[in-house]
């Protein structure tokens, strides 16, 4: 049987499932899906295929990536930022690729050129697996005759050639004495518009990205509880909803709720919290850590540095979460590069001191001898 669903577009939405296949096809009228759909379940009958349009429209590579741009458009979950730019340099490089040629050999191929351009192993990786994404979704959804299975086995033979693999986990930390370094730089230029050293504090102290500093507007902060709101923020499993409230705290050296209370006082509590361009925030301090010889800082390593710190506070890995927004807490570990020594200052509180313990074991010896 076909079901039959009105998109927000006024365009239906028809689905096919019989004998295990499922095909889905868009149609400006209801009557022409009524129609598509008994083609459809005809051929599936007679041939166990449906050969929908799709599979007879899709001749490249570039079709495909379109067919599944469409579909995710249609259920109101249109491709981000980051997957749109990285669809649209497949479509410039593999675009024009017959589907019959898009095998093992061709994709080996595709990989050792952009490995010669200088994408790294989990770059391509990256690509691969949207290959393999637009791939599966052709087959299953519109019964396009491409092989996803090739495209596992060229990334069996990439990883093979060291041309595929992981991203290296950075253990870049800024020492205290390079945040102080740009903190004062940039307190001390007149001519800086947006308040960098606030929220380089600000960064360390919430483990917040730079969107998530410059996002949020003074409704979402719950001045009582100390809390603000961060909506939609950035988690690989959940694109829009993941709404997520994020304490600010006062354990990583800088305290949160005062550099949110002074930026309140700027702002009139009007506006955004921060009302600048998150690409300005990390432009500025790019250029600052040029000009103070900074080598290999990012602003993205202020997160880090922050995570590191709430750890060596002495918070549980499940309390840390709620600050920086991991759900998966294998994921939170790599963002986590404590220094040995600060080790220490968790047993200060339970542990005397050299000279204490000196004290202590001069009164027992005396005792001893007395008694």
């Amino acid at each position: 049987m076909a079901s039959f669903t009105q998109l927000p577009s006024g365009n239906w939405r028809v689905q096919v499932r019989r004998k295990n296949r499922y095909v889905a096809e868009t149609f400006r009228r209801r009557k022409d899906g009524e129609e598509w759909a008994l083609d459809m379940e005809c051929n599936i009958d007679r041939s166990g295929s449906p050969k929908p349009r799709a599979a007879v429209r899709a001749k490249t590579f570039g079709d495909i990536i379109d067919l599944h741009i469409e579909d995710m458009l249609e259920v109101g979950r249109p491709p981000r930022k980051s997957k749109a730019a990285v669809l649209e340099a497949l479509k410039e490089d593999l675009g024009s690729t017959k589907l019959p040629r898009l095998n093992r050999e061709r994709l080996i191929e595709y990989g050792r050129k952009r490995a010669k351009e200088g994408a790294g192993p989990a770059t391509l990786a990256i690509d691969i697996s949207f290959i393999r994404t637009v791939a599966t979704h052709a087959a299953a959804v519109h019964g396009v005759e491409v092989s996803a299975e090739e495209v596992r086995l060229a990334r069996v033979a990439l990883k093979y050639l060291g041309l595929v693999g992981k991203s290296d986990e950075r253990d870049r930390r800024p020492t205290q004495a390079e945040l102080d370094e740009l903190i004062d730089f940039f307190e001390s230029n007149n001519r800086q518009v947006i308040p960098m050293g606030r929220i380089v504090r600000y960064a360390v102290a919430t483990t917040m990205r730079q969107e998530e500093i410059c996002r949020p507007d003074w409704p979402d902060v719950d001045m009582k509880k100390r809390i603000l709101l961060i909506r939609d923020r950035k988690d690989p499993r959940e694109k829009n909803g993941n709404d997520q409230q994020v304490p600010l705290l006062n354990l990583t050296g800088y305290d949160a709720w005062e550099l949110l209370l002074q930026q309140r006082i700027i702002t009139m509590g009007l506006g955004r919290v921060f009302p600048y361009n998150h690409r300005s925030v990390s432009a500025a301090f790019t250029r600052a850590c040029d000009e103070l010889k900074i080598e290999d800082l990012h602003f993205h390593d202020l997160r880090h540095e922050g995570t590191s710190r709430l750890f060596e506070a002495g918070l549980p890995i499940e309390k840390v979460a709620l600050v920086t927004g991991h759900k998966d807490w294998r994921t939170l570990r790599r963002y986590t590069k404590l220094r040995p020594e600060e080790l220490h200052k968790l047993q200060t509180a339970h542990q005397p001191s050299l000279e204490e313990f000196m004290q202590a074991l001069s009164c027992s010896n005396r005792s001893t001898a007395s008694s």
